[in-house]
């Protein structure tokens, strides 16, 4: 049987539904009810994160539904599959954050296993965690079919007594009741109403921080990261995806035409304005690695230093993605840093148009100040810093909006892992200018590379903001606040400077300068080098074991494959 198109004739699906020798697995679509119209149409894959793990993913099997009308009305035959999500909120402070990170490469991994084995024409992905959508859009630019990213979109915010909270309250409230200054019944009151809602952690932590980045990438349609889970435009935006998508496969846009170079600066131009979650320096490395493009956490670090911090948001700030929204959503950021030559224009979108374009219509709104103006800036230098010196040759990150001392000396107080620091913690062992050092938690060492919400929101909660700091080869959340240094490479389970440090040892930061270092010679460091040995690992087989044999450094993005500069073929060519 003859396809109905031309089209058909270049598009992957071709190989399952044309000819012949396509009759059996023709029948297997007349089996789930397809025409045969719909079978001789392109395939759109609808991917979905969404499971009952957290209110996060909760919503985005209904937005699936949305896309496949969108895809169906505008000539397409959708076909819908979920993976997984790893949920940081509920893995954190436990073994199970161990899992975060690599549930990323499982995503993106899974997506693209099932396009290529349906032999798919196009995607389009919601996703709601803080590693689904990295995830997702890596499978978009490994693929290279075209794409449409949809954020499942944010929670709304609770409201505790008349303040404003998420869950970084919520942690944070852990802290506090560590040292007597909450009771029992404020804590069990403030935990049924800081998550009201189905969607993503509410403030700039790193899921809406990522969904910021797939509007400025140019992977979203304009305005729909923004829209909170709960209200109904969210619907109009994915039944639009769903249209638009179709538009891409006869035009013939990919996101590896959308993701170049400029497209990663435009990202994170807009991570930085948005003091942003310093994870996004893991996941744009990671997205880059997929199409070929080398941008690794110095490169990210660069457009960090000269951007401007302008939006006004949690958990540095005062509002949450639902008041940007509100306010003009993520093109009036994106419109202030593109007037002030923050962005590049030009670069091309999934809506066929570039940046200025489709920016050209967005007005400036002065009857709000969640958003700054780029030329007169909270601060001049964005919301979040990398480091580099002789305690992290390979660079580190720490995230400053919202922050007065930008500079930081004291004594290491080391811990091999992060239930040692939090023990310390809730016991309250630690002194006052310490610099608590967290090691053996980087990709390969954790393995995983952990989240340290728990600890740091526990700091915070005692009232050691700006009194303590900590450095780790693991990751912070987007929640965390406060004199934070994580992705420290190389690791301590490689021998990387961290590992060798002892308590006692001065470490020096200074965000300003760019600075990470230890007051220990070159020769210390060297003869301390030749008295390390590695540390064992409890992960000896599965997922954990697997993921550590393959993961790189966190300076590359934490990624498990040699990415696209190696590739031969592109799925969407075969």
């Amino acid at each position: 049987m003859d396809a109905k198109t031309n089209i058909k004739q270049r598009l992957p699906s071709r190989h399952v539904t044309e000819g012949p020798t396509r009759a059996p697995h023709r029948s297997y679509f007349y089996a789930m009810g397809l025409t045969t119209e719909q079978i001789h149409q392109p395939f759109v894959g609808v991917a979905s994160c969404w499971n009952e793990a957290a209110p996060c993913n909760i919503s985005l099997m209904r937005q699936a539904q949305a896309v496949k009308k969108g895809v169906a009305s505008a000539g397409g035959t959708p076909r819908e599959f979920c993976t997984i999500t790893v949920t940081d909120g509920i893995a954190m402070g436990h073994d199970g954050m161990r899992s975060s990170l690599p549930s990323r490469e499982c995503i993106a991994d899974s997506v693209e296993l099932t396009v290529r084995g349906h032999a798919y024409d196009a995607l389009v992905g919601l996703a709601g965690c803080d590693k689904s959508l990295p995830g997702m859009m890596m499978a978009m630019v490994r693929l290279n079919v075209p794409s449409i990213f949809i954020y499942g979109g944010s929670i709304l915010p609770g409201n505790f007594r008349g303040q404003q909270v998420t869950v970084q309250d919520m942690f944070e409230a852990v802290g506090k009741h560590s040292v007597g200054a909450m009771s029992d019944e404020d804590l069990d009151e403030i935990e049924r109403v800081a998550c009201p809602s189905a969607g993503a952690c509410g403030a700039q932590f790193t899921a809406n921080t990522m969904a910021t980045v797939s509007e400025a990438i140019g992977l979203a349609l304009p305005y729909s990261a923004g829209a909170p889970a709960p209200y109904e435009i969210r619907d109009a935006f994915c039944m639009t995806a769903g249209e638009k998508v179709m538009d891409l496969i006869a035009q013939n846009i990919r996101p590896r035409d959308i993701v170049t170079l400029k497209a990663l600066e435009n990202a994170a131009a807009v991570v930085a304005a948005s003091g942003g979650s310093t994870n996004a320096a893991l996941h744009l490395p990671a997205i880059a690695h997929e199409c070929g493009i080398k941008f690794d956490l110095f490169d990210v670090a660069e457009i960090f230093k000269k951007t401007p911090y302008v939006a006004d948001l949690k958990p540095g700030g005062r509002y949450v993605a639902k008041d940007m929204f509100e306010v003009g959503g993520i093109p009036l950021l994106m419109k202030t840093l593109l007037d002030n030559g923050f962005l590049h224009g030009d670069c091309i979108t999934v809506t066929g148009r570039t940046i200025a374009e489709n920016l050209k219509s967005v007005k400036w709104n002065p009857h709000q100040d969640v958003v700054h103006p780029a030329d007169k800036p909270i601060t001049v230098t964005g919301g979040v810093v990398g480091l580099k010196g002789n305690l992290a040759p390979e660079g580190a990150i720490v995230k400053v909006a919202g922050m007065s001392n930008l500079r930081f000396t004291g004594p290491a107080r080391c811990f091999d892992r992060e239930e040692d620091a939090f023990e310390a913690v809730q016991q309250r062992t630690y002194r006052e200018g310490e610099v608590i050092v967290i090691r053996y938690e980087g990709p390969k060492g954790g393995p995983g590379m952990r989240e340290m919400l728990q600890t740091t929101a526990a700091l915070t909660g005692q009232g050691m903001g700006g009194k303590i700091a900590l450095i780790t080869d693991g990751r912070f959340s987007g929640a965390t606040r406060g004199f934070c240094i994580g992705h420290v490479g190389p690791e301590a389970a490689i021998g990387g400077p961290i590992g060798l440090l002892e308590d006692g040892d001065i470490i020096e930061i200074d965000a300003v300068a760019g600075t990470l270092n230890v007051k220990l010679s070159d020769q210390e460091l060297a003869q301390r080098k030749t008295k390390w040995s590695a540390r064992a690992t409890n992960h000896t087989t599965g997922a954990l074991w697997k993921y550590a044999q393959q993961v790189g450094p966190a300076v590359g993005g934490a990624v498990t494959h040699p990415g696209g500069a190696h590739e031969k073929q592109c799925y969407a060519d075969i």
